[in-house]
């Protein structure tokens, strides 16, 4: 077994999640030193990126960036407390310039992932990239192919892939304990409440600077109450509930399967019940994915309990 060296940290870490690639760590040329890792998109779950990589040994959170300065420097303010100067981007092109970053934690709105991961690859980083790893089937697959053409390490945030619980459950399940599988199911059932219906474009934050927010996605003003976290629920730049917190659920699922391809069919019924808001994206969907071993049932149901 190849002994492990600086660049396992994302294997380490709390963080942890499935691999796309598997060459070796010792590989690595100089990997005696820390991962100077920067983590990109600081608004919530990048809070927990930042506190997480703090506490590994090995490694140091060295740049930060958003495009939200107000957020920037909130975010910069607390780790220098601690941790003394860190370097701040709002545009992540130039943080991919420096020769003193190692590896990057990408935390941004999902229209976004796949692109900023083939960049850092591009520019010879390591990735680790929240859950879903892309806005769409073809992102994810250039993702994986750069992956493979750059030889550099690319982890995904599906943080049940590290559980033991989970796989030893699974291994009991394959040694034929519970007989022939006819069915698996995924639950998703997480209260989330209407956004709000507005009654024309938005002021986008003063702090914010829009046109790196957007990057990939269409130019178009902004169509919701709250720019932060509800981009989740509109489908330029989110997936809704079935790739926010159902895809955790799914790929539990689809392991207890066997499965690793995609389905050759699937079916799906619902919508956005229960309000007239700015969201687009279901809220209660009902999904089969027809696999050949057998068929993969996901329900979504996003209402409060009084819906």
């Amino acid at each position: 077994m190849a002994k492990i060296t600086r660049r396992s940290f994302v294997a380490a870490s709390t963080l942890a999640g499935a691999s796309f690639s598997a060459r070796s760590w010792a590989r690595v040329p100089g990997a005696n030193g820390d991962v100077r890792v920067a983590v990109v998109g600081l608004n919530g779950k990048g809070k927990d990126h930042v506190e997480s990589y703090r506490k590994l040994s090995g490694v140091r959170v060295v740049a930060l960036c958003d495009v939200d300065a107000a957020v920037l420097d909130s975010m910069a303010h607390s780790l220098e407390a601690s941790a003394g100067p860190v370097q701040r981007f709002a545009d992540y092109r130039e943080l991919l310039t420096r020769q003193d970053i190692d590896a990057v934690s990408i935390v941004t709105p999902n229209h976004q992932h796949a692109l900023q991961a083939i960049w850092a690859l591009q520019a010879g980083k390591d990735v680790f990239v929240e859950k879903p790893v892309s806005h769409n089937l073809w992102e994810g697959q250039q993702l994986v192919r750069a992956a493979e053409k750059y030889g550099r390490i690319v982890q995904a945030g599906m943080q049940n892939r590290s559980s033991p619980a989970i796989a030893e459950a699974i291994a009991w399940q394959r040694a034929g304990h519970i007989g022939k599988v006819t069915a698996a199911r995924g639950f998703c059932f997480k209260r989330r409440e209407s956004i709000g219906k507005t009654k024309g474009p938005q002021p986008v934050p003063a702090t914010v600077n829009y046109d790196l927010w957007l990057g990939p996605a269409p130019r178009a003003p902004l169509r919701r109450a709250r720019l932060h976290y509800d981009w989740h629920w509109q489908w330029a730049t989110g997936n809704g509930d079935i790739g926010n917190q159902g895809n955790h659920q799914l790929d539990v699922a689809r392991r207890f399967l066997g499965e690793a391809a995609l389905p050759p069919r699937v079916r799906s019924v619902g919508g956005r019940l229960g309000y007239s808001d700015d969201g687009e994206t279901p809220n209660t969907l009902l999904v089969s994915y027809d696999y050949a071993s057998a068929p993969l049932i996901f329900e979504l149901r996003g209402l409060p309990a009084a819906l």
